[in-house]
Order: C-alpha cells, then sequence, then structure tokens
C-alpha cells in the first residue's frame, strides 16, 4: 500500500481506514486519461500477484476475473469441485477489502435466504429486516443450477439492478456488487436447466481445470492456501474500485472498433450452425470487457487486440448452436475471418 492504514471493525468485516492519508488511486476521478489508467495498470499487477501467491489459476482464468471486477459484471465459473473456485473468490474479495459471503444452493434455498427476511423485534414493537448474504460486496454463489427457477430469479434481479425487492420496497444492495457463480458442468442428478435469459446476466464464462503437475506438487508439499490467505493484505479499497470502475467507463471506443463489433455478432446471428446468435446487448457486454481490458493494459482507449482476448468468454455462453457444437469453436473462426477496417 502507498500509506499507513488503520484497521477498524465494521458489522464483522475487516476495514481499512484510509481517510489520514488517501492514495493516489482513491483521488483520482473519471477523465483523469492516461495518467488514471497507468494507475489502474500497476493495482491491478499488484492484485494478480497477491491472488497468485495464494491460489494458482492460470492466466486465461484470472484475467477475465479482473476484467469483470472492473467492469462491473458478474463471472460463471464452471468446474469440478475441489480445484480451488471458493479460495480463489474469497482470495480477490480480501485483496479488495471487501465484505464476502458464500450461498449454497439447494433445491429448496428460498428467496428469502438469500436477500433476507422481516422479523418482528417485541422489544422494539416494530418489523426490522435482516439483511441476507446477497448483501456482500462478492458473493460466491455455488452451483446455482441446482436451485429452484423462482430463487434463480431473485438472484437474476440483483444481478441486473444491483437491488432487491423485499415487501414492495426497492433495496440498493453493496457497491460495487460482484457475483462469482460456480456450475458443476458434467453433474446433472438434481439440478435444473439455467435458462438462456440467466446465462446473459453473466459478463463472462470461465472454465476452470485442473493445476499443472507442477502447480499441483507445489500445493501438496507448500504451505497451507488458508495460512496465506490470513496474511493476505487488501491491495485497495472498496472506494479506490469504484473510481476504477469509473475510469473504466471513460475509455474509448473509435467508430471502426465498434462497426467491427456490429459486423461480428450480425455473422454469429447468420452463421448457418447457429440456433441463436449474439443480441446487441452481448455486444455491449464485449465492448465494455474490453474496456476495462484496455485499462488494465495501462491505456484510455481500446485496440482490436482489447477485443480478441474477450470474445470467447464474453460471447461464448451466449450463442446457442444446433447439437453438441462448441460456440468457443465458432467465435475463435469468426475472429479469424472478420477483420477490423482501418
Amino acid at each position: 500500500m502507498e500509506h499507513m492504514e488503520t484497521e477498524k471493525r465494521v458489522h464483522g468485516e475487516r476495514r481499512t481506514d484510509t481517510t489520514a492519508e488517501p492514495s493516489r488511486l482513491e483521488s483520482m476521478h473519471p477523465g483523469d486519461g492516461v495518467i488514471a489508467a497507468a494507475l489502474v495498470r500497476d493495482r491491478c499487477d499488484a492484485l494478480r500477484r497477491h491472488i497468485l501467491s495464494v491460489v494458482h489459476v492460470e492466466a486465461d482464468v484470472l484475467d477475465p476475473l479482473i476484467v469483470a471486477l472492473l467492469a462491473r459484471g458478474h463471472v460463471l465459473l464452471e468446474g469440478i469441485p475441489g480445484i480451488g473456485k471458493t479460495l480463489l473468490a474469497r482470495t480477490l474479495a480480501k485483496c479488495i477489502d471487501g465484505s464476502f459471503s458464500r450461498i449454497q444452493f439447494t433445491n429448496d434455498l428460498m428467496p428469502s435466504d438469500i436477500v433476507g427476511s422481516v422479523v418482528w423485534r417485541p422489544r422494539a414493537e416494530r418489523f426490522e429486516f435482516i439483511r441476507g448474504p446477497l448483501f456482500s460486496n462478492l458473493v460466491l454463489a455455488d452451483e446455482i443450477n441446482r436451485t429452484s427457477p423462482r430463487t434463480l430469479s431473485c438472484l437474476l434481479e440483483a444481478m441486473e439492478n444491483g437491488r432487491v425487492t423485499v415487501e414492495g420496497k426497492s433495496l440498493e444492495l453493496a457497491h460495487p456488487f460482484l457475483v462469482l457463480a460456480t456450475r458443476n458442468p458434467i453433474e446433472f442428478h438434481g439440478t435444473y436447466p439455467v435458462p438462456e435469459a440467466a446465462l446473459d446476466r453473466f459478463l463472462m464464462r470461465v472454465e476452470i481445470g485442473y493445476p499443472t503437475e507442477a502447480h499441483e506438487l507445489a500445493l501438496y508439499r507448500g504451505e497451507a492456501p488458508e495460512d496465506r490467505l490470513d496474511r493476505l493484505e487488501p491491495v485497495f479499497t472498496v472506494d479506490a474500485l469504484l473510481a476504477m470502475q469509473a475510469s473504466c467507463r471513460q475509455v474509448n471506443v473509435e467508430e471502426n472498433l465498434a462497426r467491427y463489433v456490429h459486423r461480428f455478432v450480425v455473422a454469429t446471428r447468420e452463421d448457418d450452425g447457429v440456433v441463436l446468435g449474439a443480441s446487441p446487448r452481448a455486444a455491449l457486454a464485449w465492448l465494455s470487457a474490453a474496456r476495462a481490458h484496455a485499462l488494465i493494459e495501462g491505456r484510455d482507449y481500446v485496440i482490436p487486440d482489447d477485443l480478441k482476448q474477450t470474445a470467447c468468454p464474453v460471447l461464448s455462453h451466449r450463442i446457442f448452436l444446433h447439437g453438441s457444437a462448441d460456440a468457443g469453436e465458432l467465435v475463435r473462426d469468426l475472429l479469424d475471418r472478420i477483420s477490423v477496417e482501418l
């Protein structure tokens, strides 16, 4: 950290008091251009190092998470149990000094279990709303395909609007608010199909596989990841992250890149093997991810490589093909065939 920090406890969560000496990043504002982008790049490099000091993940998993963090998007993590999805989410939450909660989705989970409920307080002679685990900066939604459509719909409302409805009243969730949802791709007993509308709420879909032999052996012989996580210090505060997200929205996209995105998503709709192509919302999500990728690279403008690096994790779960064909293969094929016009 660039300054001395004082820790305090707020509602049981460890928080960092940064009122004494605000950092350069926390004092920046949208429109700082290249200077702000360079600062964001430095912080994201530090975030990457901190996460890798606790849990090893490949760049094609970690980079989309950081992109989603800056782009204010949610992530669907796909992988079998026991490969570190929960540890990754907890590490990310601690790096931004944010509140974290985990929801284990089951078929009997009710919306009130994740949102909270209204209870009667006899001493105060009034009703009081007790907030559920959804009111956290980072929420790990484990196995979302095991819950009922009603509870999943409640989660989708929160993801799309950043608020929930309780007793007819709209309540704002935490700022920032990020959902990391997991899904086991090989288990179907006791699960529900995740509808296309639900998948579209996720900015990115990321597949996590087994670690390499070297990293798995290092895990067996090294220090327990939980011990490393306990010693981990935040990279930046929640306020700093909000400033970074605001700067992300100021990243410039030239007209020729916007036209490229349009031609690309139209091509997904016209391909013979496609049942459902990329929508305008998918295109907007792609541009949002590209802006975040540019900022992580220290730029306040998007280049074609930003779009190419984010295309598969943003678009592949939004395109549906006949049979068992892989939408990721279609996206990669289109990236090779469609060029950016200068």
